[in-house]
């Protein structure tokens, strides 16, 4: 696969000290509470006025995306590579390490939409570490590494998923690309997409949602696609949807839908920060194999999951669905 050039957003450099020294304020506010040395509670409070104060260019590289590709990448911010310390072994053991780009990562979700975290995942945080993990080298995780991540919708199981998913990179020495699709850009005749909109198969939750996978409740069938007020839009994850219980026509044109979206994929090495941001209503995601090192060198991301209020791109069937069990938390509610 080709490395495409995705949209890019530059920060002026006003706007990145900005941007840093608001970030490294709230820091600062945040009295030690959390084994991570900081009170995130007493922090996140904080970011709703401090965001709404950025300046005008940092609310227009948070516009909303504008292009067919679903996503954009926000560079400028500066990350020092022996400051940040060594990638950790797992998102857990990470502490205050990259905390800046947590509270950064913050403030530009914040200006875009609604930060939403979830009791089940990585202790309720709002910012994830994605780092690969000794004994997930296999699995269909972030903290995976020697398999191709397929590409799927971000929580895909859930109705309460993110609108945009947004990807923060502190380390990527190797240049791993994530991979990215959007749905605007496939050719799928009228049979396929009627087919696909139709709600027969569900989609279980992945590997990273323990307690979501022992849910005694009947999985619901959700649509693939669904045709939105500004077009098509998708609920995609094959690597956790059932196919062999679907007819072969029902399969078949799924299989037309991976084909279409594999030819347009685009895959996106970031550079040490630089911010993905992707829209999950369009864009599929995922990231090419890679050999981790585990000699805290490895790729290191950070992750934040944004709800944007009132956006009109899903079923309202979906209002109905019991989410496994797994509860989305809001940052302001």
């Amino acid at each position: 696969m080709p490395t495409a050039v995705a949209p890019v957003r530059q920060l002026h450099p006003h706007a990145v000290h900005e941007l840093t020294e608001a970030a490294q304020n709230l820091l600062s506010s945040a009295g030690p509470v959390e084994d991570d040395g900081l009170d995130w509670s007493r922090l996140i409070a904080q970011v709703p006025r401090t965001a709404a104060s950025l300046s005008a260019d940092v609310h227009h590289v948070c516009r909303p995306v504008d292009s067919a590709t679903g996503l954009f990448v926000v560079r400028g911010i500066p990350v020092d590579d022996k400051a940040i310390g060594p990638t950790p072994r797992h998102w857990s053991s990470a502490g205050r390490a990259g905390a800046l780009y947590d509270v950064v990562l913050l403030l530009l979700s914040t200006v875009m939409g609604t930060p939403i975290a979830w009791e089940g995942q990585q202790d309720g945080r709002f910012v994830h570490n994605i780092v690969p993990s000794p004994g997930h080298e296999d699995e269909q995780t972030g903290a995976s590494s020697s398999v191709l991540l397929s590409p799927h919708t971000e929580d895909a199981f859930h109705p309460g998923r993110a609108h945009l998913l947004v990807l923060g990179c502190l380390r990527n020495h190797d240049a791993v690309a994530t991979t990215a699709a959007s749905v605007r850009e496939v050719r799928l005749d009228a049979a396929d997409i009627a087919m696909l909109s139709e709600p027969v198969l569900p989609i279980l939750p992945d590997d990273a949602y323990t307690e979501a996978q022992t849910y005694a409740g009947t999985a619901p069938a959700v649509p693939t696609l669904w045709d939105a007020p500004d077009g098509l839009t998708l609920r995609f994850d094959p690597a956790y949807t059932p196919l062999d219980r679907g007819s072969a026509e029902h399969r078949a044109a799924y299989d037309r839908l991976s084909e279409e979206l594999s030819r347009v994929s685009m895959a996106v090495s970031l550079e040490p920060g630089d911010v993905l941001v992707v829209d999950n209503d369009l864009v599929v995601h995922g990231r090419v194999p890679f050999r981790a090192r585990y000699d805290g060198t490895d790729r290191w991301l950070k992750r934040a999951s944004v709800r944007i209020p009132h956006r009109r791109t899903r079923p309202a069937a979906e209002q109905d669905e019991h989410g496994y069990g797994q509860v989305a938390l809001e940052a302001y509610a």
